[in-house]
């Protein structure tokens, strides 16, 4: 006579319940951040082109010329024409002159997920300012007279914008491929120099108002260091030990 006991019946076990996880959800977070950036800056742009440049961008455009004589650029002789060198820096020829050789760069190291992000930071960073340009709608500054002819909308700042992207994304990005720390200081200091220099010289060529540069810095570095941490997300994906 067979006995069947509560021992002898096999029981399923559930697990327990897996908690929620507590990992921040970095991917939302830097989307929320970004799109709050965006509303920001179209936000101030549309106040400043309301008012036509504030006191303090007059007076920061005023101080990079002869006083009395706003046609007359502050500084030595050459010093136009060197700002108009500086700022081909950060033109959309030269941006893209030097995507092309660091994708190349990159190409030749097998690093072909950096080619790609390189390529869509540029490259999606330059349209978001277009937009912003569209929206804003701010004029040309008419404080002092122009020492270029630009004929797009003012806010914000494409050259400073999309140099700060191009020279500061490409900078960390090859982060990885500069194993001494020192070339990585020496390139990241460069790379912040250059973007330095090409916004300071659309204000002193008269087609930009500080205000403009400023908003193109933030934005910039901004978008740099969203595709630095993307970059960082990607690389930091480690295989899992073997039990």
């Amino acid at each position: 006579m067979c006995h069947h006991s509560q021992m002898d019946e096999p029981t399923i076990i559930s697990g327990p319940e897996r908690p929620a996880s507590r990992r921040v959800p970095w991917p939302i977070v830097a989307a929320s951040a970004t799109a709050a950036l965006l509303l920001l800056l179209i936000w101030f742009g549309h106040e400043v082109a309301e008012g036509g440049g504030g006191a303090i961008d007059r007076a920061i455009m005023l101080a990079m010329r002869v006083p009395g004589h706003p046609a007359i650029p502050a500084g030595p002789a050459w010093l136009p024409s060197a700002m108009r060198d500086i700022t081909a820096l950060g033109s959309g020829t030269v941006l893209t002159f030097v995507i092309i050789v660091t994708a190349i760069f990159l190409g030749l190291r097998e690093r072909i997920r950096s080619v790609v992000l390189v390529l869509l930071a540029t490259t999606l960073g330059s349209l978001v300012i277009t937009l912003i340009k569209a929206l804003v709608s701010r004029a040309r500054p008419d404080l002092v007279d122009r020492l270029m002819v630009e004929v797009s909308h003012s806010f914000p700042s494409g050259h400073a914008a999309n140099s700060a992207i191009v020279y500061l994304t490409l900078a960390t990005l090859l982060f990885p491929v500069l194993p001494d720390r020192h070339m990585r200081a020496l390139v990241l200091g460069a790379a912040l120099l250059l973007t330095g220099a090409i916004g300071v010289s659309r204000v002193y060529l008269g087609v930009h108002w500080p205000s403009d540069v400023l908003a193109g810095w933030v934005f910039g570095s901004g978008w740099a260091m969203l595709w630095w941490w993307i970059e960082l997300r990607l690389l930091d994906r480690r295989p899992l030990p073997s039990a």
